[in-house]
């Protein structure tokens, strides 16, 4: 049977193909995760419970969604399984992170009438070729019918880091899930990817012609054929090996970083920001730890 991949998988092995490895191949047990990782997890979760409200007509308030999330964080948060590698930033900064995010989000978009929710946290299945050789999937946090009747995917980021323009027009992630959705919604009218950059308070827009899929399609196969020829599974040491799960066991993890891959600069505390009470409008992948990118 077929390996079903997913944009993840794929990020995975092109970031480094040991990790691929140890995650992918034998399957290493991991019982630990980063607080990147957590904070994402538990921003998504209210996400999700909101647009549910949402869908049903439901406004709550922004303080029982803060609420929310404090009482999942509370609840999830286990200081032995949490692994923090920039240690000079208390797990609390981290939390109030999680919370600017949701802030950002319920203040940019309330009273949230302005489309029409057609799945959320919806799973997408679907083959690049004819034959069903190359599956796919993923999980889209939200599908949006708006306004102007354009088909819109939408993602959330909780990190910094906000790509160019540049390279979220050849994203391949959210064209990936574009495939796997024009068949259950349409594809006759115009399609749109939107990523909303949370903690940045920004959002982008993208599209993609028919020829950009195709392409997409055979790169994508293309990868898929290499990682199953692959043997050798090479490890890429880089400054994110700090924050991979195999680190203390992978024996490249304390060779010098590739010249390609920058190490990342040294950053300040983070500092909790003052809240105020009106709304806030800042200046607004693969993403792999995006809050440790500060």
């Amino acid at each position: 049977m077929a390996t079903v991949y997913s944009h993840s998988r794929l990020s995975c092995f092109e970031n480094c193909p040991k990790q691929f490895h140890y995650r992918y191949v034998e399957k290493r047990r991991v019982d630990t995760e980063s607080i990147e990782a957590f904070v994402g997890k538990r921003v998504h979760e209210v996400l999700e419970r909101l647009n549910h409200f949402l869908q049903r007509g439901m406004v709550p308030s922004l303080t029982k969604v803060v609420a929310r999330y404090r009482a999942l964080w509370d609840d999830a948060f286990d200081a032995e399984r949490v692994r923090i590698v920039r240690r000079e930033n208390p797990a609390e900064s981290y939390r109030e992170l999680g919370e600017r995010c949701l802030s950002n989000h319920y203040r940019r978009n309330y009273p949230f009438d302005r489309d029409e929710t057609l799945g959320i946290e919806e799973n997408v299945s679907f083959a690049l070729d004819p034959d069903g050789r190359y599956r796919m999937r993923g999980i889209v946090d939200r599908v949006v019918r708006a306004a102007d009747g354009a088909l819109e995917i939408h993602d959330y980021k909780t990190g910094r880091w906000v790509p160019s323009q540049e390279k979220l027009d050849v994203d391949r992630q959210l064209a990936l899930y574009q495939m796997g959705l024009e068949d259950r919604h349409g594809s006759e009218g115009p399609v749109r990817l939107v990523w909303h950059y949370l903690l940045r308070n920004q959002i982008r827009v993208s599209s993609r012609t028919r020829d950009q899929l195709d392409a997409l399609r055979r790169d994508t196969t293309a990868l898929i054929d290499r990682i199953e020829a692959e043997r050798d599974y090479t490890p890429t040491p880089s400054s994110l090996c700090s924050w991979c799960e195999f680190n203390d066991e992978c024996p490249a993890a304390k060779l010098p970083a590739s010249p390609a891959r920058q190490p990342a600069p040294t950053r300040a505390p983070l500092q909790a920001q003052p809240r105020s009470g009106g709304a806030r409008r800042e200046p607004q992948a693969s993403e792999v730890h995006q809050l440790a990118l500060l």
